[in-house]
């Protein structure tokens, strides 16, 4: 695969390597992440029933605990690239690297491991939600297309709300009552935990200001600050690729990603590892290889704790 470059170059300095801004994986901030994760690894749930009694004198076996289990399965990934350094440093760098005055370039291998981390962000934030194992470059997210673990038929225990039609800044009032009524009339115990949030994404999300606007609250949601987003006391997680006019309601710790190694996805903020090899000593060629290997997927703890809307 090529690099292939549009100049504007005219004789001066283009200045800094400028790519179109791609999206964070910001869901992310909002997902329990399993790292280590080689292969497979078990996601599991514990439920007790009956365990409380009366006290008395002996001991009494009482009560059941039952332990299920899913499985995480990770997808591996990786990014191959020859970049063609003649295409750049015979024209922008060249430049600015003339004379003892001249400041020094931005760096190009910063650059593309830069623009590489931003592109696997962008591909990572994408699959968790709506990605298929079959379809190259993805593991399957949540709300994948036919393979999704919150779609009705694949885990069935997934509660199920229904969106009175297609978001807009009329209706999602509405809409978010009706989720939270299902979530009150289904899942009351996950009501009030911490780590319990309203899932949905930007465009949903721009609809909900628009229409606490229109209400006279806009100063009450004013973006500047550490303004938390919430609806009627729930904590709203923004997540750019969670589909248009779907909601999910559930709890981080019942969310997981899972990773290969503690590095990846800046779990201790050094972020995937990306090589760039200079072939210029190996085959005589003026090319830098860019290689990045990475593994992702995700899966649910317990289903009937999740609601979702569509």
């Amino acid at each position: 695969m090529a690099f292939n470059v549009t100049s504007n170059f005219a004789g001066t300095a283009a200045g800094m390597y400028i790519s179109a801004a791609l999206k964070e994986a910001k869901s992310l901030d909002f997902i329990t992440q399993m790292t280590n994760v080689r292969y497979k690894s078990n996601v599991q749930s514990v439920a007790g029933a009956t365990l409380l009694r009366d006290a008395t004198c002996d001991f009494t076996d009482h009560g059941t605990l039952t332990m299920t289990e899913k499985v995480l399965e990770v997808k591996p990934l990786q990014i191959n690239i020859d970049l063609c350094k003649q295409n750049l440093v015979s024209s922008w760098e060249s430049l600015q690297m003339r004379g003892p005055e001249a400041m020094p370039p931005a760096s190009f291998e910063d650059y593309v491991i830069s623009y590489m981390g931003s592109t696997i962000a962008e591909g990572v934030e994408n699959s968790i939600w709506n990605g298929v194992t079959a379809t190259n470059g993805e593991f399957t997210g949540f709300l994948g297309a036919a393979v999704g673990y919150l779609l009705p038929g694949v885990d069935a225990t997934v509660i199920q709300s229904s969106a009175s039609g297609a978001y807009t800044a009329a209706n999602i009032i509405a809409n978010l009552q009706t989720l939270t009524s299902d979530m009150a009339a289904n899942v009351p115990a996950i009501l009030g935990k911490e780590d319990l949030y309203i899932y949905m994404n930007n465009k949903t999300y721009a609809f909900y200001i628009s229409a606490v606007s229109t209400l006279g609250y806009v100063n009450a949601y004013n973006m500047n600050g550490d303004y938390e987003p919430v609806f009627e006391g729930y904590k709203i997680a923004v997540c750019p690729s969670l589909p248009d006019n779907q909601m999910v309601a559930a709890q981080k710790s019942n969310l997981y990603f899972g990773t290969d190694l503690v590095s990846d996805f800046g779990v201790t903020g050094t972020g995937p590892r990306i090589a760039l090899m200079d072939m210029s000593g190996l085959d005589g060629s003026d090319n830098i290889r860019v290689v990045c290997r990475f593994s992702g997927g995700v899966q649910t703890g317990v289903g009937a704790d999740i609601v979702r809307q569509s």
